[in-house]
């Protein structure tokens, strides 16, 4: 039965402790543990931004940020795995009712996968016929449908304009045991992901398996569906974030306790840098988490009333998660650099809470680059907006 929105965070602070348990299991087999895959997807939280109407949980922003964030703190990976799952359940509102019910509509359902348009769609009757390779496939080895972003061919083999001058673009889906995994993700942090590149070649996907990207209007009337969506796989992305750093400061409160560092006479809590630089990176966690909390909420009530949201405001979302991002990873590095030579064993949660959070700050939602653009927006220079 769909988990309530209400118990939504309940289930992923339980869902924690064990994700911790299986994080071994999980980095070393490179995909999420199968008990830890379970535990979300029956607790509804792969499918929380589905519309109710499909049987989702249709979760608040808010929900998003904290159960990620929750999830996270016991794995990175596998708060990553949520991530990926939930914010592609938005699609389920874009797409045509037969192919949201038929991917989302199941409560087994998985998606994920990438929306750089990769591959290419050539019209055929009923459909089209895609090939592509995509990369970052998060959680491929137990969805049960992946997307990939597609630039519609004409009968020329050129592609097709819309009346914008854009290219057409879509996103298809495929289904498990359509498309092939392969083994591409050897990585420095979040292995557990199994964030391996996917294919299909020469597939038939029927047309209700895709949507445009840009411009589609959602058919679920609801403040979540009008939230910007690039501004919202940001905050996903941060959310891990959170998690992550929330896990190094716990893990270095305890280790500083017990260890007494090589050539001293006193244990790690009681030297001042180790005192300084535990209150630093909870500031660093508690202020961005903060400054996060309020874009969210001020995006949301905009959502609400079902104002279009301007041009700032959606800056301010991705400034917001940027900055939390980058945040976490000097908290995340302040913990590593205190835990000394402990931290660098494969023992130690702190070498792999350092390589997560520095392959997050990878991904291009939150990269450095983002306070470039939010600068120029802020002096109203010439701006590409397209993914704000």
């Amino acid at each position: 039965m769909q988990a309530a929105v209400s118990s939504l965070r309940d289930a992923a602070r339980a869902i924690a402790p064990l994700a911790r348990a299986y994080a071994d299991q999980t980095e070393r087999d490179r995909r999420l543990a199968e008990p830890v895959v379970a535990a979300l997807r029956d607790a509804g939280l792969f499918r929380m931004l589905v519309p109710r109407e499909l049987g989702g949980a249709e979760a608040t922003v808010a929900d998003l940020v904290d159960c990620i964030a929750a999830v996270a703190e016991g794995d990175g990976a596998a708060g990553w795995c949520l991530m990926i799952a939930a914010t592609t359940g938005l699609t389920a509102a874009l797409l045509p009712k037969q192919g949201a019910m038929e991917i989302h509509g199941d409560p087994a359902s998985i998606t994920g996968g990438m929306l750089m348009p990769r591959g290419t769609a050539a019209r055929v009757p009923g459909g089209y016929r895609v090939s592509g390779r995509w990369a970052y496939g998060s959680g491929s080895p137990h969805c049960t449908w992946l997307l990939g972003g597609v630039t519609v061919l004409g009968s020329d083999g050129k592609p097709e304009m819309l009346p914008s001058g854009h290219p057409h673009l879509r996103m298809a889906f495929f289904p498990a045991g359509a498309f092939t995994i392969l083994d591409t993700w050897h990585v420095a942090g979040l292995r557990g992901t199994g964030s391996h590149d996917y294919e299909v070649r020469d597939l038939f996907v029927p047309e209700h398996h895709t949507v445009g990207i840009g411009g589609e209007p959602p058919w679920a009337d609801g403040p979540l569906y009008r939230f910007p969506m690039y501004g919202l796989l940001a905050i996903g992305v941060a959310a891990v974030g959170l998690g992550i750093a929330r896990a190094a400061i716990d893990e270095l409160t305890t280790l500083a306790r017990a260890k007494t560092p090589t050539g001293s006479r006193r244990v790690l809590a009681e030297r001042a840098a180790a005192q300084s630089g535990l209150a630093e990176a909870e500031a660093l966690l508690g202020a961005s988490r903060a400054f996060l909390s309020d874009a969210v909420a001020s995006a949301w009530a905009a959502a609400e009333a079902g104002d279009a949201l301007p041009i700032a405001e959606r800056a301010r979302l991705r400034l917001a998660a940027t900055h939390t991002a980058r945040s976490c990873a000097r908290a995340v590095d302040i913990c590593y650099d205190l835990g000394g030579g402990s931290a660098i064993y494969e023992s130690s949660p702190l070498q792999r809470h350092f390589r997560d959070m520095h392959t997050l700050t990878q991904h291009v939602m939150v990269g450095q680059q983002m306070y470039e653009v939010v600068g120029r927006i802020m002096l109203d220079l010439p701006t590409d907006t397209f993914m704000l």
